[in-house]
């Protein structure tokens, strides 16, 4: 009966325990939601992770291969070899245009466009051996096998550099690699890649790679030291075996440099050329004038010329600012420029009358003959000292441009032709083409070479004056630019020219680059003449001069030629 009864209580026990049961699970959902069922909260900024762009990646990785490639070359990417009589210290350096560069400490660099590639060589001149730089100096026949014995050192301290540097650029770029990123797998791809740069850029150093860069070298430095270390222009039609050579010849002028009594060698100037210093719009600049005497003597220079513009307005006031001519060591030929007036050009054929100057003024397209050299000008049919004369332009320029192309083409019909057509107008030299194989002129303060369509090569110089006052008007001085020509002696034709640059505030520094024209350098064929010169055949008379290797004196007029070549003073304009 009891049993009975308690049945009912027994069920609903369970039922309120189910329910209970139920009732918690609820409670306790609500208390901890289900991730299924709430939405997801993003966690602050600071706390994201973003995930690195495969580009930015790659990008880094290269940053960190060449920066630790470029400190591995820094710590021991170098060599010291002997080159000849001088130790050395060759380096490869990052570089955007490569080439090689010598650093003759502290008479400057000499600089080569030996390749081009991503990288530079760097050879510094550490010292002199001095049994062997004796030897050299005192027994200069041993010159003759030195090319051999400098083309072996510089092989073999290359190839020695190149396997030093591969090391050091490798190990460079896996440790810093390593240290960023700490991967080995990452380090290895670094240490690939760089040697993958280094391999590239030594392929493209190869393909470019221009033995020939040795004649035409950049040298900065000391002014004095120019002539001694680029040297002469001799020989260099003929020379096939240019690059240990000339190497050779360059070592030879810097162990001279560097001989025991530490002294400058006096320049020895190759007496088969004829030495040509071209000036031009020197605009009252003092200081030029002392920086010709010193071109003058350190060049030996056989004739100066001046394309114009030595005034800045051409009053008579001005005239005492030519009386240093006379004294430059060399004779003068000067042409009228657009600042020089009528009135500048009679005093400058005033001081070619007096006794002993060698002066000589070019004007109506009559030649004079200077060291060795025919000669033929027209001066500026324009004078426009300022902005108050409003200047004819082109047209006029042109004009006496063709007069002087109708003068020249008289005197090659007569059996003398012209060597140098001179203006001081690009424009008006521009009309000379095909009758002359060189033509100067200056006017607009920027040095520029081009060969004409008939094949007249036309030089127009910069300021010798670096503008003059004008200089001042700007941030930084203009510099001050002249240019040396080396002409053969027998065939007047032109063989080299360096372009001499100082900077407008130090004339004791100077950048002298050698330039070679094309149909001279080794291995070209000859270029076709324009005319016959008339040097081989016309004797020039005995220099003045104590050097056996200048002739600064005026030739006698030519028995075909019906008009005076001496000092012909134009009357103007």
């Amino acid at each position: 009966m009891a049993s009975v009864a308690t049945k009912p209580l027994r069920a609903a026990a369970g039922l309120y325990r189910q329910l209970a049961a139920h009732l918690n699970a609820r409670l306790a959902r609500h208390r901890h939601p289900s991730p299924r069922s709430t939405p997801r909260v993003p966690p602050p900024a600071e706390h994201r992770r973003t995930r690195t762009h495969p580009y930015r990646r790659a990008a880094g990785l290269v940053v960190v291969t060449l920066l630790g490639g470029w400190l591995g070359l820094l710590v021991v990417g170098n060599v010291r070899t002997p080159v000849g009589p001088v130790d050395t210290t060759m380096t490869l350096r990052p570089s955007l245009t490569g080439g090689t560069k010598v650093n003759v400490s502290p008479l400057g660099a000499l600089e080569l466009r030996s390749h081009t590639a991503p990288l530079r060589l760097d050879v510094d001149v550490d010292q002199l051996d001095p049994e062997r730089s004796a030897a050299l100096i005192n027994h200069p026949e041993r010159i003759e096998g030195l090319d051999d014995e400098i083309g072996q050192d510089v092989q073999a301290g290359a190839l020695d550099l190149g396997l030093r540097s591969a090391v050091a650029v490798l190990t460079g770029s896996c440790a810093l690699a390593l240290a960023v990123y700490r991967r080995p797998g990452t380090a290895l791809r670094a240490g690939g890649l760089s040697l993958a740069l280094l391999v590239a850029s030594a392929g493209t150093a190869a393909a470019t790679w221009n033995p020939k860069s040795v004649l035409e070298p950049r040298f900065s430095g000391l002014l004095a030291s120019a002539p001694q270390v680029v040297g002469n222009a001799r020989s260099i039609a003929t020379e096939f075996d240019v690059y240990q050579k000339e190497l050779a010849r360059l070592v030879t002028n810097v162990t001279k440099l560097y001989d025991a009594t530490s002294t400058l060698p006096a320049y020895q100037p190759d007496p088969s050329t004829t030495r040509v210093l071209h000036v031009s719009d020197i605009h009252l600049n003092p200081a030029a004038w002392h920086i010709v005497r010193s071109l003058v003597e350190q060049y030996d220079i056989d004739v100066i010329i001046d394309s114009g513009d030595t005034m800045d307005h051409g009053t008579a006031a001005e005239n005492g600012f030519l009386d240093p001519i006379t004294g430059l060591g060399a004779p003068y030929v000067w042409v009228r420029g657009n600042h020089d007036s009528a009135a500048t050009q009679k005093a400058v054929e005033e001081l070619a009358g007096k006794d002993g100057a060698q002066v000589h003024v070019l004007d109506s397209g009559k030649p004079v003959n200077v060291a060795g050299l025919r000669l033929a000008g027209w001066g500026d049919p324009q004078f426009t000292p300022d902005r108050s004369v409003a200047p004819e332009g082109d047209p006029a320029e042109r004009d006496r441009g063709r007069r002087l192309a109708a003068s020249l083409r008289a005197q090659r019909a007569a059996g003398t032709p012209v060597d140098i057509a001179v203006g001081h107008n690009p424009v008006l030299a521009e009309q000379t083409d095909g009758l002359v194989p060189l033509a100067l002129a200056g006017h607009t303060h920027n040095r520029k070479t081009r060969v004409l369509p008939h094949d007249t090569r036309l030089m127009t110089q910069g300021s010798t004056g670096g503008s003059g006052l004008r200089a001042v008007e700007g941030d930084e001085p203009d510099k001050v630019q002249a240019s040396v020509l080396y002409l053969d002696r027998d065939t007047d034709r032109l063989q080299a020219w360096d372009a001499i640059t100082l900077g407008g505030l130090g004339l004791s520094k100077a950048e002298v680059s050698r330039h070679l024209p094309e149909e001279v350098k080794p291995g070209a064929p000859p270029s076709p003449s324009l005319s016959p010169s008339p040097s081989s055949t016309s004797p020039s008379s005995p220099s003045p001069s104590s050097s056996s290797s200048r002739s600064s004196g005026v030739s006698p007029p030519s028995p075909s030629s019906s008009k005076p070549t001496g000092n012909s003073p134009a009357t103007g304009r």
